[in-house]
């Protein structure tokens, strides 16, 4: 099969090969538990830029040469002795882990924190293939209206802002008011979660007009420019006190700070994006009793919501295809900023 493959780190990612289209053997069943996929679409995701950067290096076991991609949606092309419920030809989005079921993590449904699992395009061979092995667990039988080129994201991007989302939109009541920082490919979901679920006021803070621009479109109430005097606007629309929740998907540079500050007291904070570093002093934690909860991918039946959601037309993916040869000008766009919404490889 094809596949575009990650043979060498490239921590500036300034090569303008980052992973090789090439030939490589097709995956096979190997355990009764075992299921081939046929890939519709792979995401894109910032997460694979750390991947190649090297940002994983320490947080996973992966050996070079490998295959990318964690986002991924097709049809069933082969199952082992010991799956029912999916046949060849059904089409599915696969949840990013594979599990065996059987620790307490998983018996609870938390199978991100599952003390034996593996992350196909993290730490073992990914979707940016035309074939990708993965778990019966893992499997979600797709509705007839959406295509798995065009919902592979919600793996990962969608699932990730879909459980941000759905932990603020518990606590949020009407009138109130929540910050979306960053309102790309996985803030434009959010705040279409939000949407769905809450009638808190929403705030989009991004520094893109293209992005802002479709937050819009989508459900912001607000839309405020990061132009370096947006946290005291934020401040302005809600009445000097700061939001409910804030939602951080960008993680990194100043937006930590910024978002706590965008917190009012007894208000959440949560993070989604990686790369910087919380530092809040204790005395500050505890005048004003915010909260700082951290947020991993989502569970087997958060994306199983997540596709009713977006069965229904309440919640919708923007995408752009690139063929499975193109992966690196994918990437690259990627990194430049120039994608609206979600990158998709379509083998």
């Amino acid at each position: 099969m094809k596949a575009a493959v990650l043979h060498e780190f490239d921590e500036h990612l300034e090569r303008e090969e980052l992973v090789t289209y090439q030939d490589v053997p097709d995956p096979v069943i190997e355990t009764p538990n075992d299921v081939i996929i046929r890939i519709g679409g792979a995401g894109v995701c910032r997460t694979d830029l750390h991947v190649i950067e090297g940002l994983w290096r320490s947080k996973s076991d992966v050996v070079l040469p490998y295959i990318l991609g964690h986002e991924n949606a097709g049809w069933v092309e082969e199952v082992g002795s010991a799956v029912t419920g999916f046949r060849p030809g059904d089409p599915i989005i696969c949840h990013p882990l594979v599990t065996s079921g059987h620790c307490l993590a998983c018996r609870k449904g938390n199978d991100m924190h599952a003390e034996d699992s593996k992350f196909p395009g993290i730490n073992v061979d990914g979707g940016y293939a035309e074939f990708l092995k993965t778990g019966s667990r893992s499997l979600i039988k797709l509705p007839r209206s959406l295509a798995p080129k065009d919902v592979a994201p919600y793996t990962d991007a969608g699932l990730t802002a879909y459980r941000a989302a759905k932990k603020a939109a518990a606590h949020l009541e009407p009138g109130q008011k929540v910050v979306v920082i960053g309102v790309g490919g996985l803030g434009h979901i959010g705040i279409q979660v939000l949407r769905a679920l809450c009638a808190a006021e929403i705030i989009a803070l991004d520094r893109s007009e293209v992005a802002l621009n479709l937050a819009g479109q989508i459900g912001a109430d607000e839309v405020v420019r990061a132009d370096g005097h947006h946290v005291e606007k934020v401040l302005g629309l809600t009445g000097g006190v700061g939001a409910e929740a804030v939602i951080d998907f960008v993680g990194e540079g100043n937006s930590i700070k910024e978002g706590l500050d965008m917190t009012r007291g007894d208000g959440a904070y949560y993070i989604v994006g990686y790369g910087g570093k919380i530092e809040v002093p204790t005395i500050d934690m505890i005048a004003s009793e915010k909260r700082i909860i951290g947020n991993l991918v989502g569970t087997y039946s958060e994306l199983v919501e997540l596709m009713s959601l977006a069965d229904r037309g309440l919640v919708d993916l923007h995408t752009v295809h690139y063929s499975l040869a193109d992966a690196n000008q994918a990437l690259h766009d990627l990194n430049n900023g120039s994608i609206k919404g979600r990158a998709v490889l379509v083998p």
